[in-house]
């Protein structure tokens, strides 16, 4: 696996040798065994997006990994005064080994990759988020033991979380359903593919979605870069929220999940969050495991 652009990218086996490498990594990890995979190797880490979770665990694994780290702000590159992807790539590709991108557009990633010579892995963008949704298949199978045959249920915004989770979930044997308003559904041809290659169902309705589910998932209403949206968001997402009433529909053991940060009282309820807080931050932990193993699949 030379990038991690999106998860349609990734065959069944890619996805689970990242998982069990993953778990490997984890369990030795708290076990004491430290490993110097990437010893001497250098992950440049660009940020046109500013984030918590994406840029420590990516930090903190590269450093565990016996690599180093470079934070890049947008500001600080060349890239942010409208050098072209191509070039940056081309240079970046001379000095380091590899570099994680958050950013905007997916076709900036995709153009990172065509240009580069060193691997490339998404860290977010607004179509796709694959790095958190393989944490997220992570974390279901540490709780349930498998993926197939569960049902993983996502209620919110059809943004970048929902895509990748329905190719993740898909790809991974899960049955899939999302309720989102109208207006706000996935990307059209995410869904299209979906229901021509799994079980997958869309919906209005939160808990038709929601009915006996294993896993139900949320995100914020209004992502970042849609500040300004945010008032009409709390409007035309009124109801599609996790709460006790969701949550009765659904398996009596179902997880709760969420890929932070969170806003109580809007997409789910302080009380659904609390009871189901250690999910959600072994979820928010395993994006460092998971990247880890990423990294060393990426760097081989």
């Amino acid at each position: 696996m030379k990038h991690l652009l999106k998860l349609m990218d990734l065959s069944l086996e890619e996805i689970t040798d990242i998982l069990n490498l993953a778990d490997q990594l984890k369990y030795e990890k708290k076990n004491g065994i430290e490993h110097q995979l990437l010893k001497n190797k250098t992950l440049g880490m660009i940020f046109q997006k500013s984030s918590t979770r994406t840029r420590v665990s990516f930090e903190a694994g590269m450093y565990e990994l016996g690599g180093n780290a470079l934070f890049l702000s947008s500001n600080d590159l060349q890239i942010g005064r409208g050098e072209p992807v191509e070039d940056t790539a081309r240079v970046l590709s001379r000095y380091i080994d590899g570099i994680m991108i958050r950013t905007f557009a997916q076709e900036e990633v995709e153009t990172l990759a065509k240009y580069a010579s060193i691997p490339v892995i998404n860290g977010l963008t607004d179509y796709t988020h694959p790095c958190q949704v393989l944490a997220d298949l992570m974390t279901i199978r540490e709780y349930k033991g498998t993926l197939a045959g569960l049902k993983l249920t996502y209620i919110g915004d059809g943004n970048n979380m929902a895509n990748a989770l329905i190719v993740g979930g898909i790809k991974t044997g899960m049955k899939v359903a999302v309720a989102t308003p109208a207006k706000y559904k996935p990307d059209a041809a995410v869904m299209e593919w979906a229901s021509a290659n799994g079980d997958f169902t869309w919906t209005e309705d939160v808990l038709e979605a929601a009915k006996d589910a294993d896993a139900v998932y949320t995100d914020v209403w209004a992502s970042m870069g849609m500040e300004k949206e945010a008032q009409q968001r709390k409007i035309d997402f009124k109801g599609y929220q996790i709460n006790d009433s969701v949550m009765a529909v659904t398996k009596s053991d179902a997880m709760v999940m969420h890929c932070l940060p969170a806003h109580r009282e809007e997409e789910i309820t302080a009380k659904v969050f609390e009871e189901h807080a250690n999910e959600i931050f072994d979820e928010a932990e395993n994006r460092k495991h998971v990247q880890k193993a990423i990294l060393v699949k990426c760097f081989d």
